[in-house]
């Protein structure tokens, strides 16, 4: 059972329900994920849903390379939520199964198109040190560019948002969903 289910539009202040209107009306389609619980705060769900909607449908990255990262986030925090909805738009995306269980289960991908690759490698020694060495960084900018190297960050920075979120508000996953990590 969720901590912060989305209240019903009858209880929002009008606030909520213009942030929550913006939501439902944007590329989202919906409100879901950690929205039940940032709409206690209006302006900061508005925030964030913006940066959220940067990240995930104007990015520079690519499908592919953005839901690697998102993927990667989720497994480091154990995000059951994030990964339920990620790893299905990542297979959409076209990163392979295998990719996406190796990430899961903590271990290093095989195989991957060099993109995917370096984008794995950069998120996740990022969230195990907090920093990357001059050798990833260097090789992530040479596949990405700086501006991909900052939206990779970012977007490590916002799921990392997102995933806390979600484990906090004990976000459930749809009735006879399996849970990814075992708890």
């Amino acid at each position: 059972m969720s901590r912060l289910p989305l209240p019903a539009d009858a209880e929002l202040t009008p606030r909520q329900l213009e942030v929550v209107d913006m939501v439902r009306n944007g590329p989202r389609g919906g409100v879901r994920g950690p929205f039940g619980a940032w709409i206690r705060s209006p302006e900061f769900a508005a925030i964030a849903q913006d940066l959220g909607a940067h990240v995930r449908f104007r990015s520079c990255l690519n499908d592919r390379v953005r839901e690697v990262v998102i993927c990667t986030t989720a497994a480091s925090l154990r995000a059951q939520y994030e990964w339920f909805a990620h790893a299905r738009i990542a297979l959409e995306a076209g990163v392979a199964m295998g990719s996406l269980e190796a990430i899961r289960n903590n271990l290093t991908p095989a195989d991957m198109p060099p993109d995917e690759e370096m984008a794995y490698t950069f998120a996740e020694e990022l969230l195990r040190t907090k920093r990357v060495s001059d050798t990833t960084y260097k090789k992530a900018v040479a596949q990405f560019g700086e501006e991909g190297v900052v939206e990779i960050v970012g977007a490590v920075g916002y799921y990392t948002l997102v995933g806390l979120t979600l484990n906090v508000a004990a976000v459930a996953l749809p009735e006879g969903e399996p849970l990814p990590f075992p708890e």
